[in-house]
């Protein structure tokens, strides 16, 4: 059996060939020897990721201008003599040592100064943006949509295979397992993001069958979630008239699809809860209500029942015919009382009228005729009676007269 090959170490010296290749320790080694030789050196950037650990300080600085960021550390005894505090978007000079880490392959910088330069350009280029978006009224309260209470389907805007997308799915589907989804799968940091998260937001608000968007990431530092800040995006949700949420899920950092958004959710499985009822809520509601209404129904029977026992106690149920009886005394009362005041009606009229005729009896000419006394008229030429004689001048000798008396008329002659 043959011998395996073992190879000689090469030394430092020995040029990296295809036949005497250097270990990757040697050649980190050199990189790392490099790096060194640099020394101190200033460097300007843009404050991209700020986190404070134990008292040190790791985070991320970006170029100005390109596409290009470094990890830096800031140890605690450096840490403490800072006079300012610094955040994501802050534009920096700052003095640093890079180091090469062999182990892991890895380049960061040490820094042992930092100052502000003034407001970072993306940070300043975001609040241009923001306060253009709110002078033309976008962040209105009053532009935010309701949400529907129970969306038949939900539009879902996010990464393939993200936490985010089965954060929200999940916890939508264990609150309400009937809930069906509509995912639009996009780019969500990198220079692809802002576009194709826009042309997510404009095809489900297309799809007349969606009822509410969600825009869900799973937090991220400030650099990673510029794209949800990205001028398009945001116009495109302004413009949606569907509902949408923002689930971008990072509280230091408020992207400006936050603001836009008629609903602003912490994280995705905040709007997970917030998109969809609690299946269980809902049915302990309705036991609630049906216990509720239940309870009303038995009161009101209860008390309807009582108020038919006391009418049907009352006289006039419990006994019909005594009221039929006291109302027929009363009325047989009221008839002889009737029949009473009727005959004494007629019996005063029946007097009253025999006093009225005995006195125009007594004053009528024929009672005064039958007491022996008579009228007497005298006959005029034609034959006619004419004026009645009141005195012995008014019948001259002669005078032809007619007496009227009780048993009727006498034709008389006036002698001397």
């Amino acid at each position: 059996m043959a011998e395996p090959v073992v190879s000689t170490p090469t030394s430092a010296s020995t040029p990296a060939t295809r036949d005497t290749p250097w270990p990757v320790a040697l050649m980190s080694e050199k990189i790392a020897g490099w790096v060194e030789r640099l020394g101190q050196l200033w460097i300007e950037g843009e404050i991209t990721q700020w986190q404070v650990r134990g008292g040190h300080v790791y985070g991320k600085l970006k170029d100005l201008s390109q596409d290009a960021t470094i990890s830096f550390t800031v140890w605690r005894s450096v840490a403490q003599r800072l006079t300012s505090e610094y955040a994501q978007g802050d534009r920096v000079i700052a003095l640093v040592k890079p180091n090469f880490w062999v182990k892991g392959g890895s380049l960061t910088v040490q820094v042992f100064d930092l100052s502000h330069v003034g407001l970072g350009e993306l940070l300043e280029r975001l609040e241009r943006l923001r306060r253009q978006l709110l002078a033309e009224g976008l962040f209105a309260p009053e532009r935010k949509r309701a949400l529907p209470f129970l969306p038949g389907l939900i539009g879902l805007v996010t990464g393939r295979d993200s936490d985010a997308e089965k954060d929200v799915v999940r916890n939508a589907t264990l609150r309400w397992p009937g809930v069906k989804f509509k995912i639009h799968y996009a780019a969500v940091q990198g220079d692809r993001a802002a576009g194709e998260v826009t042309a997510g937001i404009e095809a489900l608000d297309r799809d007349p069958e969606v009822d509410v968007i969600i825009v869900a990431r799973g937090g991220g530092d400030f650099q990673n979630l510029l794209p949800f800040s990205d001028e398009r995006v945001v116009r495109a949700a302004a413009a949606a008239t569907t509902p949408l949420i923002s689930a971008i899920g990072h509280e230091a950092d408020r992207p400006l699809l936050d603001d836009i958004a008629d609903l602003r959710a912490s994280t995705p499985t905040d709007a997970a809860k917030r998109v969809v009822p609690d299946v269980g809520e809902e049915l302990a509601g309705l036991d609630q209500a049906r216990a509720r209404m239940s309870s009303r129904l038995g009161q009101f029977i209860a008390h309807e029942t009582d108020r038919i026992a006391q009418l049907r106690a009352r006289p006039v149920l419990a006994q019909p015919e005594r009221g039929i009886d006291e109302r027929a005394d009363e009325l047989v009362r009221w008839a002889a009382r009737g029949a009473e005041l009727a005959d004494r009606a007629v019996n005063d009229r029946g007097q009253a009228l025999a006093q009225t005729r005995a006195r125009l009896t007594a004053l009528s000419p024929r009672a005064t005729l039958e007491r022996g006394y008579a009228i007497a008229q005298v006959i005029a030429v034609d034959g006619t009676p004419g004026a009645v004689v009141r005195d012995p001048a008014d019948a001259p000798v002669g005078a032809a007269l007619r007496l009227t008396v009780a048993g009727g008329h006498v034709a008389t002659v006036v002698t001397p």
